[in-house]
């Protein structure tokens, strides 16, 4: 354990469960927008329940979808593709003209809280040491209570300096558009953070790139573990 490269260790788990944080966000910030959505679009309860309950549709989609997606083109690709879908559904979602285009944009941020949840946890447990990884793969969960939490505070203080969701805020928007256009800066910190970690050298050795999974194992483990892993996996 003692050429175990923690640092590494440690970044690669903050960036993998950036995706928890966005699944949090998620779905948290549909709270503080449902009276905009109702004044915006002229939605009764069940069409506020619509609305609401789309992400629920793509979640359900991307977590089924998502594990052998990531067997086929890996799982720093699919957290990438989930980072895409969470940055597209936060632009669209805020600039919805109407409830069509909401519910669309929801189901596609669904795919992306399906697809993180399933694949980041995953990843972490493929690139951590066995002593620990239970600890690091709990830091997925709380990432999304971050995310929720963050999601609540952003909500918040977005109404309250603009005076209301649906008053005005920025740009002459109100201010429940501008919770789904937060957003996009931690979507867009996930996907260019994703391109500095390593993809999982289980997935490497599976597709036989064995001497890049030694190279990714060496740095996270020490080259003597490495060659070890290698053999085993």
């Amino acid at each position: 354990m003692s050429k175990v490269n923690f640092g590494f260790i440690a970044a690669i788990v903050a960036v993998a469960t950036i995706g928890g944080f966005m699944f949090g966000y998620d779905s948290g910030v549909i709270n503080g927008t449902q009276k905009g959505l109702e004044a915006a679009f002229d939605l009764g309860k069940l069409g506020i329940g619509i609305n609401v309950g789309a992400i629920l549709v793509g979640s359900s989609i991307g977590a089924f979808t998502a594990g052998r997606l990531a067997d086929r083109i890996g799982r720093r690709s699919v957290m990438m593709l989930a980072a895409v879908l969470f940055l597209v559904s936060a632009l669209a979602a805020g600039a919805a003209g109407s409830s069509i285009v909401f519910i669309i944009a929801r189901i596609i941020g669904g795919l992306g809280v399906g697809a993180a949840s399933v694949i980041s946890p995953v990843y972490i447990s493929e690139v951590t040491p066995a002593a620990i990884r239970g600890r690091l793969s709990s830091v997925q969960q709380v990432m999304i209570i971050t995310g929720l939490t963050g999601a609540f505070v952003a909500n918040y203080v977005l109404a309250h300096y603009a005076g209301g969701s649906t008053a005005i805020l920025w740009l002459g928007e109100p201010a429940w558009r501008w919770m789904f256009w937060l957003q996009a800066i931690p979507a867009a910190i996930y996907f260019f953070a994703l391109l500095i970690i390593p993809e999982s050298p289980r997935y490497l050795m599976a597709k036989g790139h064995d001497e890049r999974a030694r190279a990714v194992l060496a740095r996270l483990f020490g080259q003597e573990e490495a060659d070890r892993k290698v053999t085993e996996i």
